[in-house]
């Protein structure tokens, strides 16, 4: 009788294939490309620091359209290419990390927790259509614009119907704008992905 035991099994060790995180790495450097390329379109306001961008058009279009997590990381490679001084935000105002810290950083620092936000609510609400898409960048629009008064605030001391004025008013016929396309680009690639 053979009394030679089996040699043990091992059990394959499951990793995420090569192909998928090379994915995921190429959707974050090109998330942070789309919003350098975004932040270049910008039109300066006579009556405040803060210039009208597409950048929070990006934001909102990549937390649509990709998962959360790869939103925010393109975000925050976003902002560290900015940091570092590479020529990725608006060219309106200072260079480089003071860029960050100007009257504009609320904004640019929203935008990890934005572009998670908004991907994080059209999978809460429904990811299929464009009315989700719409309410949640909605709402992603709105942490951006309060992110950006409130450092606006704190930076200029000013009362909160100048900051309002100045930080809020005048982008919210353009961030409604921006908010529909975002969400109605968002729908119709993810169809197109699907398809």
């Amino acid at each position: 009788m053979n009394t030679a035991s089996a040699a043990p099994q091992t059990l394959p060790i499951a990793r995420p294939a090569q192909s998928t995180v090379a994915r995921t790495a190429a959707e974050i450097v090109l998330g942070s490309l789309l919003v350098a390329i975004c932040a270049h379109i910008a039109i300066p306001l006579w009556f405040t620091p803060v210039p009208v961008t597409l950048q929070t058009f990006a934001v909102l279009f990549l937390g649509l359209f990709l998962s959360p997590r790869v939103a925010a990381s393109a975000m925050v490679l976003y902002l560290i290419e900015g940091a570092a001084g590479l020529p990725v935000l608006s060219p309106i105002g200072p260079a480089g990390f003071l860029h960050l810290f100007g009257p504009t950083g609320g904004y640019l620092l929203s935008y990890p927790a934005a572009a998670a936000l908004a991907g994080y609510l059209r999978r809460r609400i429904g990811q299929g259509g464009f009315t989700p898409a719409l309410l949640a960048g909605a709402t992603a629009s709105v942490l951006v614009l309060i992110a950006g008064a409130a450092w606006f605030s704190i930076l200029t001391h000013q009362s909160a119907g100048t900051v309002f004025t100045l930080a809020v008013a005048p982008f919210l016929p353009g961030d409604i704008l921006k908010v529909i396309a975002a969400a109605g680009a968002a729908t119709g690639l993810s169809r197109f992905r699907r398809a």
